[in-house]
């Protein structure tokens, strides 16, 4: 598991607001690009005057000038490289915010959130986090092009309003060609105005992931702990696809939703037959999750049959289905072929028991946090094809 983010060793920079910036390892760049990147000292790479700010190891902070602005870091962030994005500052942490060589980059925009999910991995703020937003934007516009995928997430990203609605255009300026997956519980759009607002941006890119939990709407209020919440999704959902937008449903398996994963199924295939893909997703032990873990906890293996019922029906209706965050011995043969390797790189771990699998490649492992905290007592390696 990757550090994100942490305290910087030793610090100095322009004032004591945040910086957002690029990396590089490119001591022949102009001047004037200089003057907007942070060195990466790592590799052979040596000081060059002319940065705007200096990125070094603590092994190697010998070979800088201690009088230019600089960062000096512990070997947890040897990770970096050219191109990626950091930020500093806010008691001289560093934050990395994108990652050049990664499919997994992700947005945090805000923590707040009209929801308050049972399993939710973020749990919800109060305090004003505009910063985050605010930080996005400025990142997006130091991103390579050619970026191929990023995601926006909260919280609640369309709390924002007009501002969430400008972040889409944003992105729409800048990395046109990039593919864009926002996490949203869907509700904004249940008002029709906000929907043709998003939809006259025009994003061909974009993919809204949206939650629902059950086809039982007080069941489903219940797991996101929101009154009325089930209606102004599923309002929501045909409002986007009535404007041709993009939707993804998920649907996270857990104790509170996996009797009723197969009418739930059976419910969007009859109901909402017209959106893009579905997820079926296996629970991450982090936030709520572990303070409700009585009321959420079940082993996969106990509900691998409801899982292959379940795709069984998006299949017979002709639906895009796919499995995140399960692992390969715990579902059966036939799930397979909606089966994604799917939990981001930097908090992607393996337990001791997957020693010697043969298909250990293939599998999406676990979140870093289940290792730590509960998985299934029925995980074995497979030996032999």
């Amino acid at each position: 598991m990757l550090t994100l983010s942490g305290k910087v060793i030793n610090i100095k920079k322009d004032g004591n607001e945040r910086q957002v910036m690029s990396l590089t390892t490119n001591i022949n760049m102009p001047n004037a690009l200089k003057q907007q990147k942070a060195l990466l000292m790592k590799g052979g790479v040596e000081y060059i005057e002319g940065f705007k700010h200096y990125l070094i190891y603590e092994s190697n902070k010998n070979k800088l000038p201690m009088s230019v602005n600089h960062s000096i870091l512990s070997d947890e962030f040897s990770y970096l490289e050219d191109e990626d994005v950091i930020a500093i500052g806010g008691k001289d942490r560093i934050r990395s915010i994108y990652r050049s060589k990664s499919n997994h980059n992700t947005f945090l925009v805000t923590e707040q959130c009209n929801n308050y999910c049972l399993m939710c991995s973020q749990p919800p703020k109060t305090a004003d986090d505009r910063w985050l937003l605010d930080e996005s934007i400025e990142a997006i516009r130091l991103i390579p092009r050619s970026t191929e995928t990023i995601g926006i997430t909260g919280g609640e990203p369309t709390l924002y309003g007009k501002d969430f609605i400008a972040l889409i255009q944003h992105l729409k300026n800048w990395l046109p060609e990039t593919a864009v997956h926002v996490l949203s519980n869907g509700r904004a759009f249940s008002d029709i105005e906000f929907t043709k607002a998003y939809a006259d941006v025009d994003h061909k890119g974009v993919m809204l992931g949206i939650p629902v939990y059950s086809s039982d709407a007080s069941r489903h209020d219940y797991v996101v702990q929101a009154t009325g919440a089930f209606d102004e999704t599923i309002r929501g959902i045909l409002n986007l696809k009535k404007l041709k937008q993009r939707v993804e449903l998920r649907v996270v398996i857990h104790k509170q939703t996996y009797e009723g994963l197969v009418d739930l199924a059976e419910y969007i295939a009859r109901n909402l037959l017209f959106v893009d893909q579905v997820a079926l997703m296996g629970l991450e032990m982090m936030g709520f999750t572990r303070a409700n873990i009585d009321s959420l906890w079940i082993d996969p293996i106990e509900y691998k049959d409801q899982l292959s019922k379940a795709v069984r029906v998006f299949r017979n209706y002709g639906m895009n289905v796919l499995v995140y965050n399960h692992q390969l011995c715990l579902i059966n043969k036939d799930v397979e072929p909606n089966y994604v390797k799917s939990i981001s790189d930097w908090k992607n771990e393996y337990a001791a028991e997957c020693e010697g699998c043969i298909r250990k490649s293939e599998c999406g492992g676990f979140f870093a946090s289940g290792i730590k905290y509960r998985y299934s007592s029925y995980i074995r390696p497979f030996l032999e094809i």
